[in-house]
């Protein structure tokens, strides 16, 4: 007789250290769970997480107490006419020419601007150095603010990821992202006001200039846009790169082929994004009484989807727990659309609308660090541990190189 098998506990230690020991049991044998302390059904399967996010059912109306206290209301929490209307305000500014002409130059002298403070040195904490920084400043310089100021967004990102990330409910995590969602607001209003008077080249002036059917974003609005932009655009890219990096020094054939060959870096980027994705959990609600995995779910219940567990579901994709760039259950040039077959962006109406910043700041930032380092290797006697549970990636990630 066969023992069923119970994953441990969402917020406990044994689940933090190893959430993908967790996601092989569920994926075989606890499909539901019914969280007490969360308030949530889990689901895990790829084909549930990938209905929950394309079914209309499934709303976005969790993100009232999940994110509106430390953003303000976003495009995250809007359905039908409006949603669509402020997708279309914003997502010019992260696509085509715009992306390409504008905001290019800026990823490529922000990435180069940080390996010049180590590639004299020899050595570096990859996530300490670069990645923690690399995305936030990126995102400081596309909306023209003072560069002074990369520092303090620092540490409003790193509160508001605290926020988002409050499983356990700790009142002192709330509190700090209630008082972020009131630092940032003091700062960015005055300064967008003053840009809608004096238009720019930078983001915030496209985003104040934004018109759609008549409709154009409130001074809230934009800065709503980019408090949301600061939390996920800064932590997907700053995981995706130190874990990109942290899954090809464990595969150094892999390693090589993309040192040799720079066309291969969204390959890379696909698989991490599929193997160890920067974000392991996003939340729905259903309007209506469902059913997931034979299992009733009322109207009105927060279902959690474990974006980390699908990836890995052995039902999508093949010997899903290795780290493959050359898998071809994986097609890189749907990687980085809402046809992709990984759900590290979502799918659907609520597909990432900064998928494409993503992969042009990975494309960037891993080129270049691979040019600077060109000899790359994890420093003798470092480990390289995951922390994370909403969000995951590498604490540290110490190299050795040549100087350059």
């Amino acid at each position: 007789m066969t023992t069923a098998r119970h994953a441990p506990d969402l917020l406990s230690p044994e689940f933090a250290a190893d959430p993908y020991a967790a996601y092989d049991i569920m994926l075989e044998d606890e499909p539901l769970i019914w969280h007490e302390g969360m308030q949530s059904y889990i689901v895990s399967r790829y084909d549930d997480v990938a209905r929950a996010f394309r079914e209309p059912v499934f709303t976005t109306d969790n993100y009232g107490w999940q994110l509106e206290p430390a953003h303000g209301r976003t495009i995250l929490q809007m359905s039908g006419r409006e949603h669509s209307i402020r997708r279309a305000l914003v997502v010019p500014a992260f696509r085509g020419s715009e992306l390409e002409q504008k905001f290019l130059p800026v990823i490529k002298r922000n990435s180069a601007r940080l390996i010049d403070g180590f590639r004299g040195r020899g050595h570096a904490d990859l996530v300490e150095d670069y990645a923690r920084h690399f995305p936030i400043n990126v995102i400081v310089d596309m909306l023209g603010l003072d560069q002074s100021d990369h520092e303090r967004f620092q540490v409003w990102y790193t509160s508001i990821i605290g926020f988002l990330g409050n499983l356990s409910q700790d009142p002192e995590v709330a509190a700090a992202g209630v008082r972020t969602r009131e630092e940032l607001s003091a700062y960015l209003i005055p300064i967008i006001r003053q840009r809608r008077e004096n238009l720019g080249e930078d983001l915030l002036s496209t985003l104040c200039a934004a018109e759609v059917d008549g409709t154009s974003m409130s001074d809230e609005d934009i800065k709503a846009f980019c408090s949301l932009l600061l939390a996920a655009g800064g932590e997907t890219t700053d995981k995706a790169i130190s874990s990109l990096f942290r899954n090809l020094l464990a595969h150094p054939e892999q390693l090589d082929a993309v040192r040799d060959d720079h066309s291969l870096i969204p390959k890379a980027f696909a698989e991490t994004l599929r193997h160890t994705p920067p974000v392991h959990m996003i939340m729905r609600q259903p309007a209506e009484d469902i059913e997931i995995a034979g299992q009733p779910i009322p109207a009105g219940s927060t279902v959690t989807c474990l974006i980390g567990a699908a990836n890995r579901d052995p039902r999508r994709f093949s010997n899903p727990d290795a780290f493959d760039i050359f898998r071809d259950d994986l097609p890189t040039e749907t990687a980085f659309s809402a046809a992709a077959s990984h759900l590290s962006f979502a799918l659907g109406r609520h597909f990432c609308v900064g998928a494409l910043l993503a992969k042009t700041e990975i494309e960037v930032g891993v080129a270049q660090l691979l040019d600077a380092m060109p000899d790359l290797r994890l420093d003798e006697g470092a480990a390289s541990v995951e922390k994370g549970v909403f969000t995951r990636g590498p604490s540290s990630l110490r190299v050795r190189f040549t100087p350059n």
